[in-house]
């Protein structure tokens, strides 16, 4: 099984390094620095950089790809649409990849970016989400480019993925997104004890991650935009009746947004 390392990286960000401890190999996901990655592998000269895995153009995901790859010669992966330069392979929506012998297949999820792609491993018993900025724990990204409808239609792809798989988000927002998730369903229980559980784990300074798609759907109001306590949660911040889905998830996203 590999190992997942989470690197923190300016304010909230999260440089995740997947090792295999066997072959002496690493793989890292949205290096918007390069330094916590160049300082790890510096500690650790057995593991070898292999891979670079992007999931979409934004600087705090790409800032250290050109220094990563004239440190360490990988290979860089990324979408095929967007700005990003420095890719060795440009990927598109159902693509899959072999990456420190796994494969994984590549799902386009636009909103928050239209080039945003995610990375899925389905080994068996082990199932893992790469996810970026499109799903975070209790939350989703902003819509910087997409639409609500593609947002909602893309959390709705990984909604559809087992509940059993690990969810690794890049920033550590956890925390915030559960207050606004309370505040859209006030009487959800799970949302309850997973804020006193995330409260506690932040009081401790430790990190919220990995999620997984089951509590993810059962506390995050984004991929619960078809329930009915987030509908009227929406229709009563619109004053007016709102659909179900991704009508209800404009509603909530614009409501985060100044929340």
């Amino acid at each position: 099984m590999l190992e997942f390392i989470a690197l923190p990286a300016f304010q909230d960000n999260y440089i995740w390094l997947i090792l295999d401890s066997k072959r002496q190999e690493a793989a890292v996901v949205d290096p918007g620095d390069a330094l916590p990655v160049i300082t790890w592998l510096g500690r650790h000269p057995e593991y070898q950089l292999r891979h670079i895995l992007v999931t979409h153009h934004h600087r705090d995901h790409t800032g250290g790809l050109a220094t990563l790859k004239a440190a360490t010669d990988c290979r860089i992966w990324g979408p095929a649409i967007g700005s990003i330069t420095s890719l060795d392979r440009r990927l598109n929506d159902g693509d899959e990849i072999t990456v420190l012998g796994k494969t994984l297949q590549v799902i386009a999820v636009p909103g928050h970016t239209l080039d945003h792609i995610a990375f899925y491993c389905d080994d068996h018993e082990d199932s893992w989400l790469l996810s970026g900025d499109t799903l975070f724990a209790g939350g989703c990204g902003r819509l910087f480019e997409g639409t609500a409808a593609q947002m909602h239609a893309s959390l709705e792809r990984l909604k559809a993925l087992p509940d059993s798989t690990r969810v690794y988000c890049a920033h550590e927002y956890t925390q915030a997104n559960l207050r606004f998730a309370r505040a859209v369903e006030p009487a959800n229980n799970d949302i309850k004890v997973r804020m006193e559980v995330v409260d506690d784990l932040r009081s401790a300074g430790r990190i919220t991650l990995p999620s997984s798609i089951g509590l993810e759907k059962r506390t995050n109001p984004f991929m619960r935009a078809q329930e009915p306590d987030v509908v009227a949660a929406a229709a009563q911040r619109q004053n007016a009746s709102v659909p179900s889905g991704a009508e209800t998830l404009a509603v909530i996203r614009a409501w985060k947004d100044q929340f």
